[in-house]
């Protein structure tokens, strides 16, 4: 026998005496053939001593396993391999071992020994296969060594072993459930991992060991939201299901307190049309009420969690799209919900498993979201090749989405759809019909009309689902359709479906006194077939028995006792005991019993019509995308979404503290770089996130260094990463402030020495801070005033301008509009007059108010933006084109390769009263470059998000500007007796006042007029005393006055004062002064 040409090279042409003979080319197939003697060859090859007939035999037996063949019987043969030298080899044979060791116990038993050793091997996949294996032994008396494997292997270099560790901790506990204190201290390890390899595995044995440990998540949780776009999709989903149920638990929900929602405040907070058409009685208590809630603001997390998600919508992967989905269907706020139906009606071009999952979630979406997916309509058309399933679920859908605007296209979708020769499709469109009559009433005779005419149809099928009904929608107006019931009596003798007779008799049997000549007769036919007819039919012959003896007794009194006596004797017993109980309910008996004289109360009462609705309705409590959900059934090992919390846990702890050898080391590598050109790259080099991100820290820096954002705030990253969508601390500015002013200070000794702009000399200075001598608190104090009034310069100032003090180019004429303080005082004039004392620091407020808190904030993540970064700051300078818009500054920076052409704002999708004024196109902005745009935005007086797309020539990014209630007025400038005046009109309800307590360090005049100003854009009014404080403002959109009045007595609580039309405003805005003054 010739060799297999694969191993020619180590056998002679012909076998030998005594040498085993082997079989030919597997690839022939006969490795697969019945024959039991052919795995002998197999057994030859692995006792031999060369590594190239062992290899050959390992290949061959996992393609056997491969196929699904029985390899067991080689067990004892490839175990005998395991501590063969050759890497290849031993790969195949823990592939092998994986795969049986569960069912040769005893025979695995004797290798452990050698997968230890393979535990410490210098192949990071042996050492992971190795670890693989003796999980997969399922023995209770190894368990201590499967412990012991796991918290080395845990701590291994190697992302794929501690991955694969990851993996045995669920094997382990199925195993021994005991073990589990000894589990959590690794789930923990594992979990402060910075590697994306490990996030999915170890989320997932989280999930699987310890779900309800919630606390353990906290440190990592936004760890794992920065990681989550670079894990394997498996790893996505498991991360994705279990940050939504932590989000449930830790976050208040964004749908509460819609009255005082960001989104909408103003309308929401005078009720909505349904309110309004319940009477004047509850929206005056709902009104009363309202005041006393507080308004809803995200939680920066929640925020984050949403923001690194949304990206993923454009996975090629269906769950994790569906994941996402599900997650922003369950956490995030109902303005924002819509991004996911773009990408789940993208799913609907996949397999038609696929789309069976996705359409069961659209169903349920669709019925609380109906105009999520009305623009996708055309999506949800049913094609013929679609098999019956997907017809019933995108039936489903289109139902749900059936509104009085589409209606007439849905009705001849569904006209089309009863032509089909799918019998079970059609009766689900017949029942379609049947919804959308009964929801939208203008179609319900267009409906009911076109269902008569399909009682003709020669199919008994859809003539019988066509009577079931319209029984139902004649139900709603039976006067009016006196004709339809007669026809529907005429099809007794033709319809043989149960459920259509049952149907028709409880029809003419309910409404008998419209058919009082027809229904005896209809009585007197199906008394005579009354022996033949089903059982749900026989009980509607009674029924109908009963209903005309009690209204027509002279004609059917014979004919009922004669149905009653046929039912007496029938064999369900169902029917017999309705037969005895209604004989003594409707027929008077000697005893004259007390129910017979109500008989016709209880057979003839009005009843309500039916209400059909979708089976998806109530669905909902199910998290979406989960078996249960699929099968509206709980299963096993299912997790019930939590209810949102009444109020918010302390979110303080996820912050999680950079060890203090990152911040020295970061400053000494500051400190090294001496040209302020390599200022900007510094902030990237520095730890911009807690240690336990690496992979997000580049771009965290990147967008924050860009931004103008100090070391000091990169620092505490945890916190301020999501603030960029809040609103900014008092105190970080506060701080931010002094280092500006020490970095004047230094420059202005430093005769002209100048820097390439504020952002490099911000991070340049951070360095020398420390060694920097302190000065005067007073003129600490002082010159940070100033510096803060000073507006942000542009990136693209040249370092070396020389300031003078004619340069009054900033000046604005005055008008009888109020003018914003920060167009008072040139940025130039200011600088120049830093070194100078005033003679009065008080003052200083009322001539400047300093930048918004918020500073730059993100609006587009160079990732989400394919290079394109984009930022965005209140300047509050007025804009040119419109004094009610607020003025935006939108930065612009290109870290791609190529440059990106016809930056625009496409066509805004903006609620009503909300408009934008768009800048002008960017032609082009070339690799590495910045530039910025002023947009103009009229909130119309409210804090909802303004959504838009920025465009290019190739992409649009959608993206949303949300204001901080501060932004969205302008400083007034009146006397001590005006405020007095306004204030005594803005009483009552227009006044707002809380208590609270003030901190030390703010307890300064200096500090208490930065703090407010810093929160809101209001002007400084004089006032006689020390310890109270007043300012003033007008709203941009409106010109409705706001008053603040803050009394800071020197002992006991100060009182804060708000008044203003505007109730919502001032509500929002004694929250956030509060929180500026008290942190």
């Amino acid at each position: 026998m010739s060799a297999a040409p694969a191993y020619s090279e180590d056998k002679a042409g012909s076998a030998g005496p005594g040498e085993p003979e082997y079989g030919h080319d597997p690839a022939s197939g006969g490795i697969f053939s019945s024959d039991y003697k052919r795995h002998d060859d197999l057994k030859e090859m692995l006792d031999t001593n060369k590594d190239s007939l062992k290899l050959e035999a390992m290949k061959r037996i996992v393609a056997m396993i491969a196929r699904g063949k029985n390899a067991s019987d080689l067990f004892p043969a490839v175990v005998k391999n395991v501590a063969c030298k050759n890497i290849e080899v031993k790969k195949l044979v823990y592939v092998y071992l994986v795969r049986y060791a569960e069912e040769q116990q005893d025979l695995a038993l004797l290798s452990i020994s050698t997968f230890q050793r393979g535990l410490k091997d210098p192949n990071q996949l042996i050492r992971a296969s190795a670890l693989r294996v003796l999980s997969s032994i399922r023995v209770p008396i190894i368990v201590p060594i499967m412990m012991l494997a796991i918290k080395e292997a845990a701590s291994d270099m190697s992302p794929y072993v501690r991955k694969t560790a990851a993996h045995a901790i669920p094997k382990l506990y199925s195993l021994d459930s005991d073990q589990k204190d000894q589990l959590i201290e690794v789930i923990e390890k594992l979990l402060a991992d910075k590697t994306t390899l490990v996030a999915g595995s170890v989320v997932m044995a989280f999930e699987e060991v310890c779900p309800e440990r919630i606390d353990l998540i906290h440190k990592n949780y936004r760890k794992l939201c920065n990681l989550l776009i670079d894990v394997e999709e498996w790893g996505q989903v498991v991360i994705i299901s279990m940050l939504t149920r932590y989000a449930r638990t830790q976050f208040l929900s964004p749908t509460q307190n819609e009255s005082l929602l960001e989104e909408s405040p103003e309308k929401a907070f005078y009720g909505s049309e349904e309110d309004e058409a319940k009477g004047p009685g509850s929206g005056e208590a709902a009104t009363a009420a309202l005041p006393a809630r507080k308004p809803y603001v995200m939680d920066p997390d929640h925020r984050l969690l949403l923001r690194n998600t949304k990206p993923l919508l454009q996975s090629r992967s269906a769950a994790v799209v569906m994941a996402v989905a599900q997650l922003y269907f369950h956490l995030a706020p109902k303005a924002e919900v819509g991004v996911i139906a773009k990408a789940l009606v993208r799913l609907l071009r996949s397999h038609s498993e696929v789309q069976y999952v996705v359409l069961q979630n659209v169903a349920t979406m669709s019925i609380k979201r109906r105009g999520m997916f009305e623009p996708y309509l055309k999506s949800f058309y049913i094609r013929s090749t679609d098999p019956t399933q997907i017809k019933i679920l995108k039936l489903e859908v289109l139902t749900n989405l059936a509104n009085e605007t589409n209606i007439p296209t849905v009705l001849r979708e569904f006209q089309t759809y009863i032509r089909s020769m799918d019998k079970d499709f059609v009766a689900a469109t017949i029942q379609a019909i049947g919804r959308c009559a009964t929801n939208i009433g203008r179609v319900r005779d267009t409906c009911l009309s076109g269902l008569v005419q399909l009682l003709s149809n020669r199919d008994e099928l859809v003539v019988a689902e066509s009577v079931v009904v319209i029984k139902k929608l004649l139900q709603m107006q039976p006067a009016q359709h006196e004709e339809i019931i007669k026809h529907l009596a005429k099809l007794t003798d033709n319809i043989q479906v149960p459920m259509a007779r049952a149907s028709i008799l409880w029809l003419i049997g309910e409404y008998c006194e419209h058919v009082p000549k027809i229904a005896p007769d209809v009585l007197r036919k199906m008394a005579k077939s009354f022996t033949a007819e089903e059982d749900i039919v026989k009980l509607q012959v009674i029924n109908l028995a009963a209903k005309l003896y009690l209204t027509n007794s002279k004609q059917t009194k014979l004919l009922t006792q004669y149905v009653l006596s046929l039912a007496k004797y029938d064999q369900n017993y169902d029917i017999r005991d309705r037969a005895r109980f209604t004989r003594q309910l409707i027929v008077p008996s000697e005893q004259g019993g007390a129910f017979s004289r109500h008989a016709k109360r209880l057979f003839l009462a009005p009843k309500p019509a039916p209400v059909l609705e979708s089976s998806f309705k109530d669905r909902d409590h199910f998290q979406l995308g989960s078996l249960s959900h699929l099968l509206n059934a709980k299963a096993t090992g299912y997790q019930e979404l939590p209810d949102w919390p009444e109020e918010a846990p302390d979110p303080s702890v996820r912050n999680v503290e950079v060890p203090e050898w990152t911040k020295c080391s970061s400053r000494e590598r500051r400190k090294e770089k001496e040209k302020p050109f390599y200022s900007d790259s510094e902030g990237e080099s520095g730890p911009t996130e807690s240690a336990d991100s690496e992979p997000e820290s580049e771009s965290e820096s990147d967008s924050e260094s860009g931004s103008g954002a100090s070391s000091s705030e990169s620092d505490n990253e945890d916190q301020d990463e999501d603030e960029d969508k809040g609103r900014g601390s008092a105190s970080e500015s506060e701080g931010e402030g002094e280092k500006k002013m020490k970095k004047r200070k230094k420059g202005s000794e430093g005769a002209g020495e100048g820097s390439s702009s504020d952002d490099d000399s911000d991070s340049s200075s951070d360095s020398s801070e420390s060694e920097e001598t302190s000065e005067t608190e007073e003129e600490q104090a002082e010159a940070t005033a100033w510096r803060r009034k000073t507006p942000p310069s542009s990136k693209s100032t040249p370092a070396a301008k020389e300031i003078s003090l004619l340069d009054l180019e900033d000046f604005t004429p005055p008008s009888v509009q109020p003018v914003s303080p920060a167009t008072v005082v040139s940025a130039s004039l200011v600088a120049d007059l830093e070194g100078l004392t005033l003679t009065d620091s008080s003052l200083v407020p009322s001539l400047l108010s300093p930048v918004s808190s918020a500073g730059r904030q993100e609006l587009l993540h160079r990732v989400a933006g394919e290079g394109l970064a984009v930022d965005y700051a209140f300047s509050r300078q007025p804009f040119s084109g419109d004094p009610h818009m607020v003025s935006v500054h939108i930065y612009f920076s290109n870290s791609s390769e190529t440059p990106i052409r016809g930056l625009r704002v496409g066509t805004p999708k903006l609620p009503a009263g909300i408009s934008i004024q768009e800048f002008p196109e960017i032609e082009s902005l070339a690799p590495g470059e910045s530039t910025t745009a002023v947009l103009g935005i009229n909130f119309c007086d409210s804090t909802q998000a303004a959504n838009f797309q920025l465009c290019t020539q190739t992409r649009q990014f959608y993206v949303c500007i949300q204001p901080p209630v501060g932004e969205l007025m302008a400083p007034v400038f009146m006397s001590e007796n005006e405020f007095k005046k306004e204030q005594g009109k803005l009483m009552g309800m227009n006044e707002i006042t809380e208590k609270l307590l003030l901190p030390d360090c703010c307890r300064s005049d200096h500090a208490v007029v930065q703090r407010v100003t810093a929160t809101a854009h209001l002007g400084r009014v004089p006032c006689g005393t020390s310890e109270e404080y007043r300012f003033a403002g007008r709203t941009l959109s409106s010109g409705s006055l706001v008053l603040l009045t803050l009394d800071a007595r020197p002992a006991g609580a100060a009182q804060l004062t708000v008044n203003s039309e505007k109730m919502v405003i001032g509500t929002m805005l004694v929250k956030d002064v509060i929180q500026a003054l008290t942190q």
